[in-house]
């Protein structure tokens, strides 16, 4: 895929969905115990499943079919995002960490349509 990558393990955009998941795990460990189903599943599910959008588009043999994990991934950022608004929106969580959680993703949002549109004119050629 890129020069020095020989896993996904290895791309600087799977290495910070990771932080944001990890990071993620963190915050909602102070959630109630009322939100184990709910919200706290909620922003686990989506915040991992950005990392593995991200590695099993990788392990895909087709470019296009990276791209279309990556957009996958982009929607579970998306979902993330809305659940940290709200969970701050209803006080579940403090308005600093859900500001730390929306900054990393921001970011990854970035870096996430940058490896797109880089992976689509490598495509097109």
């Amino acid at each position: 895929m890129e020069g020095g990558v020989n896993s996904y393990r290895d791309l600087q955009i799977w290495r910070a969905a990771m932080d944001l998941a990890v990071d993620c795990y963190d915050v909602t460990k102070a959630f109630p115990a009322s939100e184990t189903y709910g919200m706290t599943s909620q922003m686990r599910r989506s915040s991992s499943s950005v990392a593995a959008n991200i590695a099993e588009g990788y392990g895909r043999e087709h470019t296009s079919s990276f791209i279309q994990f990556l957009r996958i991934a982009q929607g579970s950022l998306k979902e993330l995002e809305t659940h940290a608004i709200l969970c701050e929106r209803v006080g579940l969580m403090f308005e600093a960490d859900a500001s730390r959680l929306l900054d990393r993703s921001s970011n990854l949002g970035k870096m996430l349509r940058a490896m797109i549109r880089s992976l689509q004119r490598k495509h097109q050629q």
